[in-house]
């Protein structure tokens, strides 16, 4: 997996969340807790949400072939996608109907210290579960803050990751004041509310994901910053008088793609004319690296509100 597929951080998740799948069943088994229950299933669809992210990541890196010849970056936008449909099914949809069992058919604890000591050692191990993804996305966070990190990373594993992470803390915490609150007032209640929040909070997890993942898969153009560079790396040379048009298109997480129309004087020669196109890729690719697959066509500007635009105008203009 490329560096911005956060494979540390996927792993250090996987390995956190299974850990403690295992504790919270063996909790709810003992104490009769809905939203221990409901913690345990969040936790095991999160460990196979990891598993899908590395799965993902791995079918990406296949090469290109004839029936797929932009290459399988785009594969790990689906498996992106299939995880909150994960999170929003297994996790949420769950959830809130245990919660709302128990609400309906509350009940007092049993080993009541059990879910209490697993909840305490979950929030340490899920703490540094975030760590771990907060600071493989440090590098590409840059300047930018969090929030923009998650609506703008084009790489959908490492958001996913760092919502995950925090939507674990805040649920522990749900659960964690559930227990506590049903084992001092004996009122199963407050375990099936604590249960019920853990379910909406998933679901809205899923839906922030499942909504950024989509915009990806529809396909996203190149930032503003990178469209930027790649117009200033074209019209670095005498020879190109303007970009007609251009628009870019990700392929994958690691790589996007650029087409545009330049302007080239009329009377430069065939060989001319391809020493300027191959020239300004070379410059785009050592400006943005993410443009690998780049498409330049040379064309001459004619004003489209020119009067009398000639023949070879209107066909220009209505190839456009």
């Amino acid at each position: 997996m490329s560096a911005s597929g956060g494979g540390k951080a996927i792993i250090a998740a996987f390995l956190a969340n299974l850990g403690i799948a295992i504790t919270k069943f063996i909790a709810w088994a003992f104490s009769g807790s809905s939203s221990m229950l409901a913690e345990g299933v969040h936790s095991l669809a999160d460990s196979g949400n990891q598993i899908l992210l590395l799965i993902g990541g791995k079918r990406a890196q296949q090469r290109a072939d004839k029936e797929h010849p932009f290459g399988y970056g785009r594969v790990r936008y689906v498996y992106a996608f299939v995880v909150a449909i994960v999170l929003f099914s297994v996790g949420g949809v769950f959830s809130i109907y245990e919660g709302i069992e128990k609400v309906q058919h509350p009940h007092a604890l049993e080993v009541w210290w059990l879910p209490l000591l697993v909840l305490v050692i979950a929030i340490v191990l899920e703490s540094f579960s975030l760590r771990t993804a907060v600071k493989e996305s440090l590098p590409h966070k840059g300047d930018s803050s969090w929030f923009q990190f998650i609506r703008r990373s084009k790489a959908p594993e490492l958001p996913v990751v760092l919502l995950e992470d925090l939507a674990a803390l805040t649920g522990l915490v749900f659960a964690l004041l559930g227990v506590g609150l049903t084992v001092i007032t004996g009122n199963g209640l407050f375990d099936g509310i604590a249960t019920i929040l853990i379910g909406v909070l998933l679901v809205g997890v899923a839906l922030i994901v499942g909504i950024e993942v989509k915009s990806l898969l529809v396909g996203e153009g190149a930032s503003d910053e990178d469209i930027a560079k790649i117009e200033a790396a074209i019209l670095d040379s005498k020879d190109i008088g303007r970009i007609i048009h251009m628009k870019t298109l990700y392929l994958g997480p690691d790589e996007f793609m650029v087409g545009a129309k330049i302007d080239v004087a009329a009377t430069a020669t065939m060989g001319e004319v391809s020493a300027i196109v191959n020239l300004a890729e070379r410059r785009i690719r050592d400006a943005v690296p993410a443009a690998r697959v780049i498409y330049l066509e040379p064309d001459v500007y004619l004003d489209p509100n020119a009067d009398t635009p000639s023949t070879s105008s209107i066909v220009m203009l209505s190839s456009d």
